[in-house]
């Protein structure tokens, strides 16, 4: 039986989403997230599944054989943190995430409670990063 992805690009609304979030504090990160990642990438928000909003799009292939599309670049403001999902990348990640803020990692998730915990031209920073490295290893 063939894996059934469940984050997939969506025609939903990303402003319907954020005007949805209770929390009013979220909801105006979530907007100044919306505005960073637009700028510094140049690629128009779309909704991945029904929580993440997605930057531009890859194709990846694994070894294995499991293979899909992904956003370059998103952001989720999840009810307890807001999440940042990044490339792994190399090691210029480990190094802007020292200069970054308050902030928890997983594999390719970066945590944040709220904008005012963060350096704005580190994220920026983290995005390009993110970008350029996932268009090389995936053109």
């Amino acid at each position: 039986m063939a894996y059934e992805l469940k984050t997939k690009e969506t025609d939903h609304s990303v402003i319907e989403f954020i005007e949805l979030l209770t929390n009013e504090k979220k909801k105006a990160d979530a907007y100044q997230l919306l505005d960073i990642f637009t700028e510094t990438t140049g690629y128009t928000a779309k909704m991945w599944g029904p929580s993440i909003i997605g930057f531009g799009s890859y194709h990846y292939r694994y070894a294995s054989g499991h293979e899909g599309d992904a956003p370059l670049v998103g952001f989720s403001p999840r009810k307890a943190k807001i999440s940042l999902y990044f490339a792994p990348g190399d090691e210029s990640r480990e190094e802007l995430l020292k200069k970054f803020g308050k902030h928890t990692t997983g594999k390719a998730c970066v945590y944040i409670n709220k904008m005012a915990d963060i350096d704005v031209d580190v994220l920026k920073a983290l995005i390009h990063q993110s970008v350029v490295f996932l268009k090389r290893v995936y053109p």
